[in-house]
């Protein structure tokens, strides 16, 4: 009990949220890696690599909780490196369902966009931390935030457009929370609106052999999802051949398909006709296995955690840890509900996992630690209030003991008191003499 007392500190339930959320993804990539198990022929060959992705994800989450932090400001030195690996994969990056993303390092793929989203969040909690004021963030902040953000963007929107609008927006409310002021903020929306609007006429006009040319292979990538997304055409559910268009009709079938209560764990149908089946359209597939009510009981698993790590956030006070945490639960809530969203055919193929479910090889070390520096600080906060119960035990001590001695200084007054009482009723009376 002690080694897990000392394994598993900070809050019980972001751990329990956590490790739920592993368990899902178990049983969920084990049904849905049909195709990958197909290919490899090697039934438990994918399992496996998850399994052991997921308990080294699990040592990332108690080697990061248990970071003292005082180390956190360390963290900042990220940003400088992360950009540096984006740039690195423009020259060495491996090309991989038409996107240059990863880092190819013969045993493992490496995608740096993931650690440029952490190391943003650090960097812009700690400007918004550093230069708070009475009535808010200082207008430096903004400008400072802009330039960190917008470099980070630039250098991932190119092969990664989703994930440039996730950091993007987690940012933007992250700003929100940290009192930038509201003119700035609204400044910032009008033009980020109207940017969007200016990118995506670009991209539905300009050729797709325009793109190709100058080299922006994933614009028409972008181009055929926003055109089958906005066409209002049907497509065509009876496809057995998998392609990037079918994804959706068969995303729809497998939730159309589900019911309340789902086909039950494995039974999934739909997982054959996905490719993407254990990582873009996961929660298709927990839909239709586990029913609305499975699919209910996830988002609201992100749920719980973003209004735990508030609870935490309310209880700490050092600006910069609360920043932090807020902007990694943001994070997470706003990927899953893209994922979510593109599954159910609300919003266009974004390619974003589902947090600590899909599989994955960096997005799920970066989800963990997140969930470790989120255990950090509510260990911090647990210490703080550890700390502030033994004082004030103490002070109750102190007032105790004083009050104690008040009490015997009392009684020992009175006792005198009483003795000189006595002594004045008992001793007699002399009569003087007359001279």
């Amino acid at each position: 009990m002690d080694l897990l007392k000392n394994l598993f500190k900070g809050d019980k339930v972001v751990w329990i949220i956590y490790l739920l959320l592993c368990l899902i993804s178990i049983i969920e990539v084990f049904s849905a890696s049909s195709t990958l198990t197909y290919k490899s022929a090697d039934h438990w060959g994918p399992i496996t690599t998850h399994m052991l992705l997921l308990m080294t994800g699990t040592v990332v989450v108690i080697i990061a909780h248990n970071i003292p932090t005082r180390w956190f400001k360390a963290f900042n030195a990220l940003l400088p490196l992360s950009w540096a690996m984006l740039i690195a994969v423009f020259i060495i990056g491996a090309l991989t369902n038409g996107a240059k993303r990863w880092i190819d390092l013969g045993f493992f793929r490496f995608q740096p966009s993931e650690v440029a989203k952490m190391a943003t969040i650090i960097t812009v909690a700690y400007i918004l931390s550093r230069l708070q004021e009475e009535n808010g963030a200082n207008k430096r902040a903004f400008k400072y935030i802009l330039w960190v953000t917008g470099i980070t963007c630039a250098l991932i929107f190119t092969e990664n457009l989703s994930t440039a609008l996730l950091l993007a927006t987690t940012v933007l409310l992250l700003m929100f929370i940290g009192r930038v002021p509201f003119k700035q903020l609204g400044s910032l929306v009008g033009i980020a609106v109207g940017f969007v609007l200016i990118c995506v006429t670009i991209i539905e006009k300009v050729p797709a052999q325009t793109w190709d040319d100058i080299g922006l292979h994933r614009m028409t990538t972008w181009q055929s999802r926003l055109e089958n997304h906005f066409s209002g055409e049907e497509i065509p559910a009876a496809k057995f051949d998998i392609d990037k268009d079918a994804q959706i009709a068969h995303a729809n079938i497998a939730i159309a398909s589900s019911h309340v209560l789902g086909k039950g764990p494995g039974n999934s149908v739909q997982r054959d006709f996905l490719s993407q089946a254990f990582s873009d359209f996961i929660y298709a597939i927990i839909i239709e296995e586990l029913g609305l009510v499975g699919g209910a009981c996830v988002a609201l698993l992100y749920i719980l955690l973003l209004t735990r790590i508030a609870k935490i956030v309310r209880k700490c006070d050092n600006t910069y840890f609360s920043l932090m945490i807020i902007g990694f639960g943001t994070l997470i809530v706003l990927q899953a509900m893209f994922n979510m969203l593109v599954a159910v055919g609300i919003i266009p193929v974004t390619g974003q996992p589902l947090p600590m479910i899909s599989k994955g090889g960096t997005s799920t070390l970066i989800n963990s630690a997140y969930i470790g520096l989120i255990l950090a600080v509510s260990r911090y906060v647990d210490n703080q209030e550890e700390a502030q119960a033994e004082e004030a035990e103490k002070q109750n001590e102190v007032k105790a003991a004083a009050v104690s001695l008040l009490q015997q200084a009392a009684e020992i007054g009175n006792k005198q008191v009483q003795e000189i009482t006595d002594e004045t009723t008992t001793t007699p009376k002399t009569e003087g003499k007359s001279v």
